[in-house]
């Protein structure tokens, strides 16, 4: 089961299927439209939006005047339905901006006015005594209390989004990266990709991180990507030292070290900041582990690290102080680049923008009668009452098999994942779909069940199965001798 080649020909070509490529993707087949979105990688998200603090900011921290500013309020605006229409849920649970001491208070003086510029609404300073009584685990001299400030499973989103931009027509190839953008005289012509040519109208570049080294296909580039790693810690679910979003002062460069819900019960630690020279490089450190407590226990000083279960690190896409969002000299290629935190908040009012600017590529654009934006819901079996989780089972018996203890995942879950519009493929992608692998255990009871259904269910070896695609194999074949022996 692999996903389909992308057709000889299309309108658009939408290079990058994370959360901004995905969003764009969904945004244009409400069009009368024919729409590809490619991705290198092996499952849609798995790139920057795969290691996302998950945060809807409100837009208190850019800078008044930019893109980000615009984009990030509209976008916070937008989410409530569409996460409704896609079944993510969105939990608006507040956030804190904490001043650790009376050194740190001007800063939250300089957002407060911030915040009136940007239009965000109902903020307002407290004591550090509210904040105690709010928060008992944070300290800090005062704080800003941001009630418009949500989280999100961003997994979930990103998948929704993928799924409903097929179900309404849009072709999606994963691992079916671009080998090259050609061009014929100032105007685009077509991508090459290992699967063939594809002529398009319009391409969008949202490659994240690479989406320079795309630009540079089509000498359309005038800016340069720095990877930007940030490094997470997730702490067990039987730790909850916080019910809102905990934000230290931010800096011009990041938003800092944050305790942030998560909407599955989890606690996340970071991100830390360092740019890094590789664009793979996701490695986690010792270093980072201990900048991350260090940060999050000025704030929260319960954390500990015998509470961290997983870790993880990401890489932003840094091309300067704002978004880069527009036609290039290339006529009918336009660059989506740059777009680091409030990306994933903006990413719905960018893809707004974005298909205005396909609109003065090609003419006005015809909307879709039949364009549906619903995605069929898929109940989560951990989260039913005892009534449902029995109706369910009357239903399919394999929601009676539990495949993962940890997370309560399914036989059935897992083979829903499977195939789904944009299925799982590989280990990672079953995991971000079902959560099976990501409880205390992570993986330890419920792998080799996971590895026999989604083999089966693929109807390959399990020597073929991956991690995350081509060269992260879960087995290394026994020597021939060996196994004859």
């Amino acid at each position: 089961m692999t996903d389909p080649a992308p057709p000889l020909s299309a309108d658009v070509v939408v290079i990058g299927a994370g959360v901004v490529g995905c969003f764009i993707a969904r945004e244009l087949v409400q069009y009368d439209l024919t729409v590809v979105l490619l991705e290198k990688r092996s499952d849609v998200g798995a790139g920057t939006s795969g290691a996302n603090s998950a945060v809807v900011h409100a837009g208190i921290d850019p800078r008044p005047g930019t893109l980000m500013a615009e984009l990030n309020r509209a976008g916070a605006d937008a989410f409530p339905a569409v996460c409704e229409q896609l079944g993510v849920g969105l939990a608006m649970i507040g956030g804190y901006i904490v001043a650790k001491d009376e050194s740190e208070l001007p800063v939250l003086d300089r957002l407060l006015k911030r915040s009136r510029h940007n239009r965000v609404p109902n903020v307002r300073l407290i004591t550090g005594q509210e904040l105690r009584e709010r928060q008992p685990a944070v300290r800090g001299a005062a704080a800003i209390h941001v009630p418009h400030t949500g989280v999100l499973d961003v997994h979930q989103l990103v998948f929704a989004l993928a799924e409903n931009a097929a179900q309404n027509g849009a072709v999606v190839c994963r691992e079916c990266p671009v080998e090259a953008v050609l061009v014929r005289n100032g105007h685009l012509r077509s991508v090459l990709t290992p699967a063939g040519e594809v002529a398009a109208r319009v391409v969008i570049n949202a490659a994240g991180v690479d989406s320079d080294e795309v630009a540079g296909m089509a000498d359309a580039c005038d800016f340069a990507i720095t990877p930007r790693k940030g490094e997470y810690y997730v702490l067990d679910k039987a730790v909850k030292p916080v019910s809102s979003v905990i934000h230290p002062v931010p800096t011009e460069r990041t938003k800092g070290i944050c305790v942030i819900p998560t909407v599955d019960g989890n606690t996340l630690i970071g991100p830390t900041a360092h740019d890094v020279p590789d664009k793979a490089d996701l490695s986690t450190t010792e270093a980072g582990l201990a900048e991350a407590h260090s940060s999050a226990a000025a704030l929260c000083p319960s954390i500990e690290l015998t509470d961290v279960i997983a870790a993880y690190a990401g890489l932003r896409a840094v091309a300067g102080d704002d978004f880069i969002i527009g036609p290039t000299k290339v006529g009918g290629f336009i660059n989506v680049a740059g777009i680091k935190s409030p990306g994933l908040t903006a990413a719905p009012a960018i893809a707004h923008r974005v298909v205005a600017l396909v609109a003065e590529q090609i003419g006005p654009l015809r909307r879709r009668a039949d364009f549906d934006p619903v995605r069929p819901p898929r109940p989560r079996f951990s989260t039913l009452s005892g009534e449902k989780q029995a109706e369910l089972i009357a239903q399919d018996d394999e929601h009676g098999e539990i495949v993962c203890r940890c997370e309560t995942v399914t036989r059935a879950e897992v083979r829903a994942a499977i195939h789904g519009p944009v299925g799982a493929r590989t280990l990672d992608g079953l995991k971000y779909r079902t959560r099976a692998g990501m409880g205390r255990c992570q993986g330890a009871f419920c792998l080799p069940r996971v590895v026999k259904i989604l083999a089966g269910e693929l109807d390959i070896s399990p020597l073929e199965l991956t991690k995350f695609g081509s060269g992260s194999e879960l087995f290394i074949p026994p020597e021939a001798d060996a196994w004859d022996a």
